[in-house]
């Protein structure tokens, strides 16, 4: 299946695999026009909203019962496409408020919050759901549907809800005017963040910094 294939009009729009497609390949389109960096006034509500898109795929793909791959082993999608430009870029244009701190499993007792990086994490994902939709362009639709089920399990589903979380926080601090800490020395070399880590001593960066150039005073329709 070729992209000009990807939305004939023989396809049932109706259909579970072509709804799932078509929202994974929106946020896969989404996701890298904002990396090219032509409207960074926009960048960040717009990246709120795909993920939270995405996310409604996701969790139709958890409900779902178990997809089971029509062979036993998995056929080869072809070389992986790379990630690290689109990740260089995100994380230029995010700068300001790329690193953040997640707590990874909330079902583990007393784990303490690791940094992460938004740009990182939307590398991450991409990564997963591209290799899913080469097995969907090929044709191989319960392939396609199997992995991205099982890695929205083991990675990318909790790898975009943390993402969510981050910049719906983000969008909230300033919305709400309420100042962000400044993250000086946090960084995601560092293995574990302590209660004393996340007591930041820079002080404070103002809502208003960082709201013009990343779009946070403008709503998206």
């Amino acid at each position: 299946m070729s992209d000009a294939t990807l939305h004939a009009t023989d396809l049932n729009p109706d259909d579970f695999a072509v709804q799932i497609a078509d929202q994974i390949e929106s946020f896969l389109v989404a996701v890298t026009e904002v990396a090219k960096g032509d409207e960074p006034d926009s960048a960040v509500p717009f990246l709120l909203l795909e993920v939270s898109q995405l996310l409604l795929a996701g969790g139709r793909l958890g409900a779902h019962e178990d997809i089971v791959p029509d062979e036993r082993y998995e056929p080869d999608p072809g070389p992986e496409p790379d990630v690290d430009e689109l990740r260089e870029r995100l994380a230029l244009m995010l700068e300001p408020v790329d690193v953040y701190s997640e707590v990874f499993d909330p079902y583990e007792p007393r784990k303490a919050p690791v940094p992460a990086r938004i740009s990182d994490d939307l590398a991450d994902v991409i990564a997963d759901l591209r290799h899913g939709m080469a097995h969907y362009r090929a044709g191989r639709t319960t392939e396609a549907l199997w992995w991205w089920q099982f890695s929205y399990f083991s990675n990318w589903g909790s790898t975009a809800s943390a993402t969510l979380r981050a910049l719906q926080s983000l969008v909230a601090h300033v919305r709400l005017n309420q100042p962000l800490a400044e993250l000086d020395g946090l960084d995601t070399d560092q293995e574990l963040m302590g209660d004393e880590t996340l007591e930041f001593e820079a002080g404070q960066v103002m809502a208003e910094e960082i709201a013009g150039p990343l779009g946070l005073g403008r709503k998206v329709k």
